[in-house]
């Protein structure tokens, strides 16, 4: 898919002079990681059209198979060489997780929440300190690689290339079974200047530095205030996990 760079670059606020350090921060602040979809009733697609209509033309965000299945195409139309991984998160099953190497040399990952805000040096064993926490990649069982954040692993990537349509299954799973925790309760977080602001279900999250503030959306039009105004979101009504709480 030829997408429309520009547009896309200016949906994050960058250019095409934007470093990829910049577009990895820039990306996580603008989009944020979400599965209303799922809530709502919304169908979610990994064809490149869909996820570009979703979060460039909708101005939407999306859970990793979105966010960093269109991000990766961005990349490789800004000239990156792009390889798409499988990783497993807490010992969850196949393709539970999309990351990326880029170049050979940075992981990179605006599709897991709250991670690293700048890419990780792929190749470098030692500790990595990012605003996002310390971050350390180790060799595991079977040629695959572990990510750590805080000495607490994150998910084990394995060191094989992936296409997109190869997570299908695994994101249909996650958006339809029961087991799943996206399908039990709305998320949406992005990062904010130096902390994060999340909705989880009713409860608006604020975190900066060490401190944390929270508080309840007690009315569905505060709730859907809240995603238009702090996450430039517009929702048609509540998302259904929200809603029946």
């Amino acid at each position: 898919m030829r997408m429309n760079v520009d547009a896309y670059l200016e949906r994050i606020g960058a250019d095409r002079s934007t470093g990829l350090s910049d577009l990895h921060r820039l990306h996580q602040t603008a989009v944020p990681f979400e599965n209303l979809s799922i809530h709502l009733g919304e169908p979610v697609s990994l064809t490149p059209g869909d996820l570009y209509d979703k979060i460039v033309g909708r101005r939407r965000g999306g859970f990793c198979y979105e966010l960093n299945g269109l991000f990766a195409m961005l990349l490789e139309q800004l000239g990156h060489e792009v390889t798409r991984l499988g990783a497993r998160v807490n010992g969850g099953p196949p393709f539970d997780h999309l990351t990326l190497l880029v170049d050979g040399v940075w992981l990179v990952d605006v599709g897991f929440g709250a991670h690293s805000t700048y890419p990780l040096r792929f190749d470098r064993r030692s500790p990595q300190v990012d605003p996002g926490g310390k971050f350390t990649i180790v060799p595991a069982a079977d040629g695959d690689v572990d990510v750590l954040k805080d000495g607490n692993p994150e998910y084990r990537i394995e060191m094989r290339e992936r296409e997109l349509s190869e997570f299908g299954p695994t994101c249909w799973w996650q958006t339809t079974s029961p087991d799943s925790h996206f399908t039990r309760k709305t998320i949406c977080t992005r990062l904010d200047g130096d902390g994060r602001i999340t909705i989880s279900g009713h409860t608006f999250i604020e975190t900066r530095s060490n401190s944390r503030t929270q508080h309840e959306l007690d009315t569905d039009e505060a709730l859907l205030a809240a995603y238009h105004d702090r996450f430039g979101i517009s929702l048609p009504r509540p998302p259904a996990a929200a809603a029946d709480r």
